[in-house]
């Protein structure tokens, strides 16, 4: 009969004890990976997270909506034009957007509301994923509510100038001569911040899948930029990094909205100025195959 004598059962002991901490320190780093990865973005805004992959929707089949399977299909109208009038109204589109630039300095001057409205409603033609829109605009105009989202702004804005940002993008940001003060939040006549709806309600209130709702929610916002432009209007483009839940509370928005963008939208002061950039040309952002 085998019989281990001390030695081996100290070797034995040994190599239990190796095998085990080589199988916490194996789960550590698994573990630790995506912390790893959060932790080298720190300009990473959790509540712009992305929720639309089809994980977000695991649950029971009972409590998921009834698909919509018969919509009625009509006839499409297109207008087609000649050639040289396409060629024609796609170079004035682009001249005419060419000439768009982030402004910081907009006047207090009021704004007509059916503007307002007009070009928001064009942002509401933009494509969704199976046509389930997850936007809500939500257009501030009272001063004392543009305050208030003025403070939750400059206050997280001068911790992510401080810490969050990093060194790099605090840097990369001096050409264009921004920090964390937002006074064009105060003097902008309205503010229109836009909220990606992660999920939706069926009209039997079970919960909707919105699909790829940042995409979606993101090509509207384009289209938004255009119309503003296009009506004479002037916006900068800016994501209130860590504000999103602070200023869905202030504004009574649900738990299934997170901010996206905010736009301070008015007139141009008479003192604004931009920095001369330049855009990259045709042969720079087109590949052809």
């Amino acid at each position: 009969m085998f019989f281990l004598t001390p030695v081996l059962v100290a070797v034995f002991c040994v190599l239990i004890v190796w095998i085990f901490k080589n199988a916490d320190r194996s789960i550590e780093r698994r573990n630790g990976e995506p912390r790893a990865r959060a932790e080298a973005r720190p300009w990473v805004d959790e509540d712009l997270t992305d929720s639309s992959e089809l994980q977000q929707v695991e649950e029971d089949a009972d409590e998921c909506q009834d698909s919509e399977e018969n919509v009625e299909h009509i006839p499409f109208s297109h207008t087609r034009y000649p050639e040289k009038e396409m060629v024609k109204r796609s170079q004035e589109f682009y001249e005419l957007l060419n000439k768009r630039r982030s402004v910081r300095s907009i006047s207090n001057e009021e704004v007509p509301m059916e503007v307002i409205d007009n070009v928001i409603k064009a942002a509401g033609t933009a494509p969704s994923g199976a046509h389930t829109e997850p936007w809500t605009f939500v257009v501030v105009k009272d001063p004392d509510m543009k305050h208030k989202i003025r403070e939750i702004i400059e206050e997280e804005e001068e911790i992510n100038y401080m810490k969050r940002m990093g060194h790099r993008w605090v840097t990369d940001l001096k050409k264009l001569r921004t920090n964390w003060i937002k006074e064009y939040l105060d003097t902008a006549p309205v503010l229109i911040l836009i909220f990606k709806q992660i999920y939706g309600f069926a009209a039997n209130g079970k919960r909707k899948v919105h699909y790829y709702n940042e995409i979606s929610v993101s090509i509207s916002c384009g289209i938004l930029l255009a119309a503003l432009h296009n009506a004479g209007l002037v916006t900068v483009t800016t994501t209130p990094l860590n504000c999103g839940p602070r200023l869905r509370v202030l504004l009574h928005r649900p738990t299934n909205e997170k901010l996206l963008v905010l736009l301070p939208v008015g007139y141009p002061s008479k003192e604004a100025m931009v920095p001369d950039l330049k855009r990259k040309s045709l042969d720079q952002i087109m590949v052809t195959v």
